[in-house]
Formats: structure tokens, C-alpha cells, sequence
């Protein structure tokens, strides 16, 4: 939760985040795919302005200095990039949550995170019922599960047919939802809403 602080200019993490979740969004619609140019800046910019505005150790959750910088990357790139190493996501999307990890530090990433999978699992199931394959999708992921307890060699649940979902744009969401807690339970909200 943001401090008591008069100065807008705390938050300017806050600002660098709303821009690079409105572009990983239309690219991940548009082209399927959240590119570098969106997320690397992200992480080098996050990086090194929690280095100059909180120093090496930061003093809270929203001045993190560079070490609640690292945290938050690495609690948001290293989980999605097992994912995207065994290959349920895209690379993009574990970068994503690098970024918005070095941008706003490991606990709202954490929510950010969470947010994200709750609306990826809403949206799966979206998908699921519209193009009426959800008892196969349920099957294929039953007969998986089976193998795995079973100690055999599990198959990857998916086929080609299988509907995809854009997982970027279930994170980016879940991090506007996380950013917006923020918000709305903070100081801004008060200044925003009561004008003090």
C-alpha cells in the first residue's frame, strides 16, 4: 500500500507499469506475442529508478531500492520461466512479470500474479463453453493427471485443436486489478476521490 505522501512523483512506477500493461495488452491480442521492446525497458527502467529513488536497500513498498527491485523481478520472471521452459507459456509472458516484478516488487507481483491466473482460468473456461469442447478439454486433462499419479509418462493434455487463450493479456489484466487495489485502498484513492 502506497505511504502518506503528498508528492505524485513516489509513484511514478505506478505510471511506467499502466503503460507497459496497456502495450503488452494490444500486442498479445493483436499479434499473439508480448514483445521485448515492451518488456525489457520495463526492467531496466524499474531496476535502475528503484536504484536512484530508494537507494540499494529502499525504504517501503513503493520506494523499493534496488534490492525490492531484484526481489519482485525475480519473483516474477522465474516461476513463468519454468512455465515457458516446459512449455505452457510464451516467453513474453514470464518476461511480462519480470518486468512488472522490477517495476512495483515482489508482493504485488505475487497479487498481480494470482489476479492474472484467476482471470486466465475464467477465460479458459469462456473458451471452453463457447466453442463446446469441455468435456473433451476435461478428458484429455483427466487422462494426464492419471498418467502423472501414476508415475507414467504423461502427455501434454493439449492438442492442436485445443483452444488457446492469451495468457499476456490474463497478466496484464490481473496486474491493472492488483494496480488498482492499490489505488483504491491507498492514500492516491482519498486524493483522487475526496480531493484530500
Amino acid at each position: 500500500m502506497p505511504p502518506e505522501n503528498s508528492d505524485w512523483w513516489v509513484y511514478w512506477a505506478y505510471y511506467v507499469l499502466a503503460v507497459i500493461l496497456v502495450a503488452g495488452s494490444y500486442t498479445d491480442l493483436r499479434y499473439e506475442k508480448i514483445y521485448n521492446w515492451i518488456t525489457f525497458p520495463g526492467v531496466l527502467v524499474g531496476l535502475a529508478g528503484h536504484a536512484v529513488v530508494g537507494g540499494l536497500a529502499g525504504e517501503n513498498q513503493v520506494q523499493l531500492g534496488l534490492a525490492g527491485s531484484a526481489a519482485g523481478l525475480a519473483v516474477g520472471f522465474l516461476p513463468l520461466m519454468l512455465a515457458w521452459l516446459a512449455g505452457g507459456i510464451g516467453g513474453g509472458d514470464a518476461k511480462l512479470m519480470g518486468a512488472v516484478g522490477a517495476l512495483t516488487g515482489w508482493q504485488f507481483t505475487l497479487a498481480a500474479m494470482m489476479y492474472g491466473f484467476a482471470v486466465a482460468a475464467v477465460m479458459a473456461v469462456a473458451v471452453m463453453i463457447a466453442r463446446r469442447v469441455t468435456l473433451a478439454t476435461l478428458g484429455r486433462m483427466w487422462r494426464s493427471l492419471v498418467l502423472v499419479i501414476s508415475a507414467r509418462q504423461a502427455t501434454d493434455p493439449a492438442t492442436p485443436q485445443s483452444p488457446k487463450i492469451p495468457f499476456g493479456l490474463a497478466l496484464c489484466i490481473g496486474s491493472g486489478i492488483a494496480l488498482i487495489e492499490v489505488l483504491v485502498r491507498g492514500p492516491v484513492a482519498r486524493k483522487l476521490l475526496l480531493g484530500w
